[in-house]
Order: structure tokens, then C-alpha cells, then sequence
């Protein structure tokens, strides 16, 4: 888990308090976050649903690969982000550390069980994933000029509000 730091639990409020704040996150709710504009909202059933779980380990693979790779774009060497996990750690995830590493990536953007915001520190920019509603929702221009048009061609868009 090289790329990754386990925040304090007493500091989970603090952490996820801007995000909750600026995007007004209800768990349970349907979209769970008033997704902002620009925001694009992809479409993740499709793999949810394939009949073959190596169909769906791929695909989930992929989309979190390509997460990081956007990651690497848009968050300076250094810079960290804030993984927000619901009802679970959370983390500091460093993106450039996470991309050089020999650890496998074990998880990043695909909602697989419950709810992961991945945000900048000013909560402004990253993604937000909702587990039930199966979609992943990519907000805040430098993480969807970033992450979007590689997306795109792999999922189809449930919401765009850019």
C-alpha cells in the first residue's frame, strides 16, 4: 500500500466534512450528491452486470487505471488526495507514489460495496462513486478534462452537466 495513508480516525469528520458540505452527500439517496457543474456521471451497470466475473474484474481494472493516470495529470508530484471510503478508512492516496509502485492497485474510483469520493484536499475536484446506483460520477474541470475523454469511450454517460 505504498501509494496509500490511513488518516487518523479522529480526523474522518474533518476529512470528509468539505465534501459533504460543497456537494451535500446523503447515503442512500439517488444521485447521493448534488453533482456539480462541470460534472459528467458515467454509467457502471453495464459491467455491474456482466455475466462473467473476469468481464467484470477488466473493466474495473481498466477504469481505475485510467482514474490514475488522470490522477497523474491533474495532481501535482507530492500532492495528495483525499479517499474518502463510507463507513471505512480513509486515506491519503498519493497518485504519482501509487503509479511507480510495485504494489498492486487494490482498489481506487469503482464503487464495489460502497461509497469512494477520491478529492482534492478543497474537495473542488475528483470523483464520486455510488454503489447501488452503480455510476461514477468525475466533477471539477481539471479532473474531467483529465479523466472524461478517457472514460468516455469505455462507459456510457448517465448525466453530463458540463
Amino acid at each position: 500500500m505504498e501509494g496509500w495513508e490511513v488518516a487518523p480516525p479522529e480526523r474522518y469528520d474533518e476529512l470528509w466534512a468539505p465534501f459533504t458540505a460543497r456537494y451535500g452527500f446523503v447515503p442512500g439517496a439517488v444521485p447521493a450528491i448534488d453533482e456539480p457543474s462541470p460534472s459528467v456521471t458515467f454509467d457502471l451497470s453495464g459491467f455491474f452486470t456482466a455475466a462473467e466475473q473476469s468481464a467484470f474484474n477488466a473493466t474495473e481494472r481498466a477504469v481505475n487505471a485510467l482514474a490514475l493516470l488522470a490522477m497523474t495529470r491533474v495532481f501535482a508530484p507530492g500532492e495528495r488526495v483525499v479517499a474518502l471510503d463510507w463507513e471505512h478508512d480513509c486515506h491519503w492516496f498519493h497518485p504519482h507514489v501509487q503509479a511507480v509502485s510495485q504494489e498492486p492497485l487494490w482498489r481506487l474510483v469503482v464503487p464495489n460495496g460502497d461509497y469512494y469520493a477520491f478529492v482534492s484536499e478543497d474537495a473542488s475536484t475528483g470523483t464520486f462513486g455510488h454503489p447501488w446506483e452503480q455510476t461514477l460520477c468525475v466533477f471539477g474541470r481539471p479532473m474531467l478534462d483529465a479523466l472524461a475523454p478517457l472514460l468516455t469511450p469505455l462507459l456510457p454517460v448517465k448525466r453530463d452537466h458540463r
